[in-house]
């Protein structure tokens, strides 16, 4: 068996960590009533404790896990706001990328055959084309690997949202990633005009000293982005801070550029034929007991970009468009909002 990777540790932690702040998958509902107005409170607790997993595993930029913390808890997010957690990817389970009707299936088959099957569809040679660890999307004119996504067969793409993140580097790297977005804003804009699209890109707080300059232009930016009639519905900036002792030297620790000709299916692993060891439960709750601490700075961020609005704006957006009779869930959370 093969060792697991900083990706296969990353995920169980993850999973431990959604799963205690979730128990059972009940959630409480995320709405609140403030002077006649619904504002959505988003759980930051839970998202600090998840973006301190990559830090302990010392985790590099070509890892994918440092921004897969991100992405981990906008699903979660989208989950507490009441949508269907199996149309939202990735799910909190492996398989992490499954349409809703197979989950359905599952869901209706005896246990011995359920069994079998989910056993098959979590190995590493799953079925090609079912399942995957991420998920692309058609655009307008080219494939776009998509972080966060609530989908169904039934509807098409609903929810798109691209995360991305930096801890150092800014002003090597500010400009290449806006600009990256904003193309994938209206490549999957164009195609999928109904859906809700939206942008996170979180920094570490060091940047208001090491490139102050920086952080004014990417405020502005990604502010914009959230503007432009043919761009996002919905952009945020996250500002986490934490020790120097904690900072991983990643300034030629370039991310593989995405190769938008690749066709939307299971990432290859190293070997097919081989199974991944698990990750040992003490092992898991070492990492839980000795996690970094990271601290979310929203008093930092323009009101208008805080996670708060952001999610708000993804769910309203998504309720907006879409039947009445869709989304009953989410409609009555948001309706029976907290005094």
């Amino acid at each position: 068996m093969a060792e697991p990777t900083a990706k296969d540790k990353a995920w169980v932690i993850f999973d431990r960590i959604i799963a205690d702040a979730s128990p059972l998958g009940i959630h409480t509902n995320p709405w609140r009533l403030v002077d006649d107005k619904r504002h959505y409170v988003p759980d930051v607790a839970t998202l600090e404790r998840l973006l301190g997993v990559p830090l302990y595993l010392k985790a590099t930029v070509r890892s994918g896990v440092r921004a897969l913390a991100l992405d981990v808890w906008l699903a979660y997010e989208l989950r507490r706001a009441g949508f269907e957690p199996d149309a939202v990817w990735p799910r909190p389970s492996h398989p992490r990328i499954l349409p809703v009707p197979i989950t359905k299936l599952l869901e209706a088959l005896p246990k011995a055959e359920k069994a079998i099957l989910i056993q098959r569809l979590t190995k590493k040679t799953s079925i090609s084309g079912v399942t995957s660890s991420s998920a692309s999307i058609l655009g307008k004119n080219y494939l776009k690997q998509v972080d966060v996504i609530m989908t169904d067969w039934a509807t098409g793409p609903e929810i798109l949202v691209s995360t991305k993140r930096m801890d150092s580097s800014y002003g090597k790297n500010a400009a290449n990633r806006v600009e990256e977005s904003y193309g994938d804003a209206k490549n999957l804009r164009l195609r999928h005009p109904m859906a809700a699209l939206g942008f996170l890109i979180a920094l570490r707080s060091d940047i208001l000293v090491k490139e102050p300059l920086i952080f004014d232009w990417l405020t502005d930016l990604v502010g914009k982005l959230g503007q432009e009639d043919d761009a996002y519905h919905a952009t945020s900036l996250l500002l986490m801070d934490y020790g120097d002792d904690l900072a991983i030297d990643d300034e030629d620790d370039e991310e593989e550029p995405e190769n938008p000709l690749t066709p939307a299916g299971p990432e290859p692993e190293p070997d097919e034929n081989e199974d991944v060891e698990d990750v040992p439960s003490d092992e898991i709750d070492r990492a839980l007991l000795g996690l970094p601490c990271v601290t979310i700075q929203e008093e930092l961020v323009e009101p208008h970009l805080r996670s708060a609005a952001f999610i708000a704006n993804i769910v309203n957006r998504t309720l907006d468009v879409t039947p009445i009779t869709l989304h009953k869930k989410a409609r009555l959370l948001r309706k029976n909002a907290a005094g």
